[in-house]
């Protein structure tokens, strides 16, 4: 979704010049994308938008340009048919919201934009809204994926060796007719386990993937789901971090949009899918209708801490509301990244810890009973 763009005169279009490497495997990357407006192409979207009206050209262009740079045919037939009604007559809020790849935190937005004549900004605001969303996730990525690898790998080392080192281990046992100890029984009755019952614990495994995808989208799995992951010690709380930040992040958007508090909180309720925020949000913006500041509804709930109420507080007292988020975003934007390296790098002792310890466990479970068999001889 990249373009560049040569001498920009207003009412004129521009000319297309040639992607570079770059460009080209980012368009690549773009189309294997299922969704037509998934959080990256959003970003590219609302990020060429705003250069393009900055650059002085109508909307109609600005949607024209975009149409002709897309590779994805899912996504150019979307913005060909937004452009298409916008001809008719729409306004752009009115055409986007008739597809439900567009929040209503887009769609309120783009009409504020549209009611105060600042759709350019809007536009570079939701840019940075997705591009900071996007860089969140490839933290959040980045700090678990090398920990899953190693578990991953030191699960399968445990379950070979219990599968195929144990067993030949076993049956030197019964040729010699050793009492074998407790420990060495475990082990042993653990790998029989596996032999017997491994094929239903792949079943099994296969099954909670297939039920995962099924319902993953039901709001009483997702509250299961997010009220056991913000209970894991670290990975919890770096999640809880990351929602916060994108709360702060959403608040400072819209409170830059003048769009009153309480339907800030209902639209960032919308757009955050991380159940124990969406339930205290919820709250909150039952607690403001009844006429409640923001600070006190939001003391009520743990997940928000007190840094946060204090400052809130403060921009109600002040009325420097938007300044405020701002800040909160930038202190939780910092957070964010100093806990995905700290997760990362606290994980992966542990993850080494414990592969050596089960390691070391079953080897010393295996050699007890041939120290025995050594004495009585």
């Amino acid at each position: 979704m990249a373009f560049q763009l040569d001498n920009i005169q207003q009412h004129k279009t521009s000319v297309v010049k040639k992607e570079n490497t770059i460009e080209s495997i980012l368009n690549k990357e773009i189309m294997v994308l299922k969704k037509p407006f998934s959080n990256k192409i959003k970003e590219a979207f609302y990020g060429e938008l705003s250069i393009l009206l900055n650059a002085g050209i109508t909307l109609k262009q600005a949607l024209e340009l975009i149409v002709n740079s897309q590779k994805n045919k899912k996504t150019t037939s979307i913005l060909e048919d937004i452009l298409k009604r916008i001809v008719n007559g729409e306004s752009f809020s009115e055409a986007i919201s008739n597809y439900k790849d567009f929040s209503d935190y887009e769609f309120h937005s783009i009409k504020i934009g549209e009611e105060t004549g600042t759709i350019p900004k809007i536009a570079e605001q939701l840019g940075e809204f997705y591009s900071k969303k996007n860089e969140q996730r490839r933290q959040l990525i980045n700090a678990l994926t090398y920990p899953i690898i190693i578990l991953s790998t030191a699960i399968l080392v445990v379950v070979f060796m219990l599968q195929f080192v144990v067993p030949m281990f076993q049956d030197i046992f019964k040729q010699q007719n050793v009492e074998l100890p407790a420990i060495t029984q475990f082990v042993v009755n653990l790998s029989n386990m596996i032999r017997d019952y491994g094929w239903l614990i792949l079943m099994f495994i296969f099954a909670f993937i297939i039920v995962n995808l099924l319902v993953r989208k039901k709001i009483w799995y997702k509250r299961i789901k997010d009220n056991i992951v913000i209970k894991i010690p670290f990975v919890g709380k770096f999640l809880k971090t990351v929602y916060l930040s994108q709360f702060t992040q959403s608040m400072m958007l819209l409170t830059a949009s003048k769009v009153p508090i309480v339907d800030s909180v209902n639209l960032v309720k919308k757009m955050i899918d991380f159940q124990p925020l969406t339930r205290s949000l919820d709250e909150v913006e039952k607690q403001i209708v009844q006429g409640q500041s923001l600070s006190v509804s939001l003391e009520k709930h743990e997940l928000f801490d007190d840094r946060m109420i204090t400052l809130v507080k403060v921009s109600e007292e002040t009325n420097q509301t938007e300044y405020i988020f701002t800040k909160l975003n930038t202190l939780y934007n910092t957070k964010v990244q100093n806990s995905s390296k700290m997760l990362s790098t606290l994980l992966e002792p542990f993850i080494i810890i414990f592969i050596g310890v089960f390691v070391g466990f079953i080897l010393i479970a295996m050699y007890l009973p041939m120290f025995k068999l050594s004495s009585i001889i």
